[in-house]
């Protein structure tokens, strides 16, 4: 028996999670397939439905439908309630269980494939999006010393920040002078459009990581940071990361993530 996965979004064929999961699939030896699904617009949970209605046993989310997955759910971790948002689906007792693998994939990059302690570090988050708000709480649970939600609409930041702890604390981007920062993450659309975030130039403490969501090409932030002393890494072990997390909620097997990432790399 063949269990069956798949990852629904619209678009959707340029999504690298069915060669991630054929590749953890293989490595752990587990009997499965994960397809690419394009849902329509409008139909989005329907198209889950249907597919769990013919034997699906999970399935991945991404844009434009994390948030209707959301809603989509019959129960939601702790992470997805506070995410807002949920990218992984487990059909499990006649429920629909929605979880959000987003934070922990960066949490997982940043401290496994990248070598960072997060505990006692200041972190500064930079957009206030659903990507953003994925990935506080597990960043909050390595015990790091401060959290700053940065964003040009400096309300929307307050908003964010306001949702979590003290720790976090939020504001547009001319509350950053005078501020560094351990590790810097750009979860914001500008790498996208091949523009900046208006950071002060002094931003980065010494020995400090800037990571940029996007991945596959060096974008502008990463030039910015590098051309001032930090270490720079993109999404790519994200992706990956995130990726093995849902594997391992489903298949209970947790795959090796290291030859996926290389795999991947060497494709871009």
């Amino acid at each position: 028996m063949t269990d069956h996965y798949a990852v629904f979004g619209n678009p959707i064929a340029h999504s690298k999670s069915p060669a991630i999961h054929a590749e953890f699939a293989r490595q752990t030896a587990q009997a499965m397939d994960y397809v690419a699904l394009l849902a329509p617009m409008d139909g989005f949970a329907g198209a889950v439905q249907a597919f769990f209605k013919a034997g699906g046993l999970g399935a991945n989310v991404t844009v434009p439908f994390k948030e209707q997955a959301f809603a989509l759910a019959d129960v939601l971790s702790s992470r997805a309630q506070a995410a807002g948002a949920v990218n992984t689906l487990i059909f499990r007792d006649d429920q629909i269980i929605g979880e959000n693998t987003d934070g922990v994939g960066l949490v997982n990059d940043l401290r496994h494939n990248l070598g960072l302690t997060l505990q006692g570090k200041r972190i500064l988050l930079m957009g206030a999006g659903g990507a953003a708000r994925g990935v506080i709480l597990p960043l909050l649970e390595q015990e790091v010393a401060s959290l700053f939600v940065a964003n040009r609409t400096a309300d929307k930041a307050h908003a964010l920040a306001h949702h979590f702890d003290a720790q976090v604390q939020g504001g547009g981007y001319p509350d950053l002078q005078g501020q560094q920062f351990d590790v810097v993450v750009n979860a914001t659309a500008a790498s996208l459009a091949g523009e900046l975030p208006p950071m002060p130039e002094d931003l980065f403490a010494p020995g400090s990581m800037a990571y940029d969501m996007m991945y596959g090409k060096e974008t502008p932030f990463m030039r910015f940071a590098l051309d001032r002393g930090a270490r720079v890494a993109d999404g790519l072990g994200m992706l990956v990361e995130q990726a093995a997390e849902a594997f391992t909620l489903w298949r209970g097997v947790r795959p090796n993530t290291a030859p996926v990432i290389r795999q991947l790399r060497g494709g871009i």
